[in-house]
């Protein structure tokens, strides 16, 4: 009983409930209104309630903001794409931008998650939609405002601790958990041979996944890119196989069991539990096992698709599938390619 109680607090059970509030109460307010056509920017504005885990609050003030920034950002490159119509140069252009910015700027200010993976995301899915000028800044707008509410959550837990003092360390609560994480601003990181190893890594991959996608027509290159920038591993980590593996095969169940949730075509509410539920258990679990985690990552992606855009389910899951084994598999010959590259610099010295 002991083992499973310390099993359970090692999980990020606070994150997991900030995070689910963080996109259910806008995604709600979204189907009162009747305009879940706007999910997609309201989940991404959400997104920022996924940065800043275990850490003090002072610190946790800086991974926040930053983190939204870059979020709103990417964002709104996306709807400019999309109010262009969508021109394939520029969202290359800004696809590349945004995919080594990032990984620069997670690095550099020791982000969790570690990859630019939700900017990449969000760019690509706002310039998927189709977005008249005159609704632009609205959808910007929202976002933002979003945003805004979880960057008030994710701090709120501030009161909550010192409402609880010392209470909770001594009765050994689960629910609150230690701030051990002490981020910092690393200004090497442009003299770093690793980081820009990576940055070169997503960049090409990047574009080796979405133009084959695109070449062979299947559906929106974006999931492809995604796949790709979820299997490169973080600037600095091991450019493990294994991780790469655990990956592909979290991302591949991760649309089966989009397909068993979305194939009865359930009402919007149930479309929306499923996001929030997923959205909990991601953040649960992608300290530990990020894996495990893109079980929950990827039906909530599918899932915030389809109230954006609903798409006949045996399209999207076939798409999916095609594009995520697409992605990682150019993601582990990148990996392969660093680790080779990487031994025959050592064999060199």
């Amino acid at each position: 009983m002991r083992l499973g109680r310390r099993q359970f607090a090692s999980l990020s059970v606070e994150v997991g409930f900030r995070a689910a509030a963080a996109v259910a109460v806008p995604l709600l307010v979204l189907f009162a209104v009747g305009r879940l056509d706007l999910a997609a920017y309201a989940t991404f504005g959400a997104f920022t309630a996924l940065y800043g885990r275990n850490e003090p609050y002072r610190l946790r003030l800086r991974s926040v903001s930053v983190a939204a920034i870059a979020l709103l950002a990417s964002i709104a490159l996306g709807v400019l794409v999309a109010v262009l119509g969508e021109p394939l140069w520029l969202a290359a252009v800004l696809l590349v931008a945004v995919v080594v910015v990032g990984t620069f700027f997670a690095t550099a200010f020791q982000l969790l998650p570690a990859q630019p993976l939700f900017f990449v995301f969000a760019l690509l899915v706002c310039a998927a939609i189709p977005t008249p000028a005159a609704e632009a800044w609205g959808r910007i707008g929202l976002a933002a405002a979003v945003a805004a509410f979880s960057w008030l959550l994710t701090m709120s837990g501030w009161l909550l601790r010192r409402w609880a003092g010392d209470k909770a360390a001594r009765t050994g609560a689960v629910f609150l958990k230690k701030l051990h994480r002490r981020p910092g601003v690393d200004l090497t990181v442009l003299r770093d041979r690793r980081v820009w190893l990576t940055a070169a890594q997503n960049a090409v991959g990047v574009l080796l996944a979405g133009g084959i996608a695109l070449a062979f027509g299947l559906g929106h290159a974006y999931w492809a890119v995604v796949s790709l920038v979820a299997v490169i591993p973080p600037a600095r980590a091991a450019h493990s196989i294994s991780r790469s593996l655990h990956r592909i095969f979290g991302t591949i169940g991760g649309v089966a069991v989009a397909a068993l949730v979305l194939v009865w075509s359930p009402p919007a509410l149930v479309v929306i539990a499923v996001i929030v539920v997923c959205q909990f258990f991601a953040e649960m679990l992608v300290g530990r096992h990020y894996g495990s985690a893109l079980l929950f990552i990827t039906p909530m992606a599918l899932a915030v698709s389809h109230l954006a855009s609903p798409a006949p389910l045996s399209t999207l899951v076939v798409d999916r599938v095609l594009e995520t084994v697409l992605g990682a598999g150019i993601g582990v010959g990148l990996v392969l390619l660093a680790r080779w590259a990487e031994r025959s610099r050592g064999l060199a010295a």
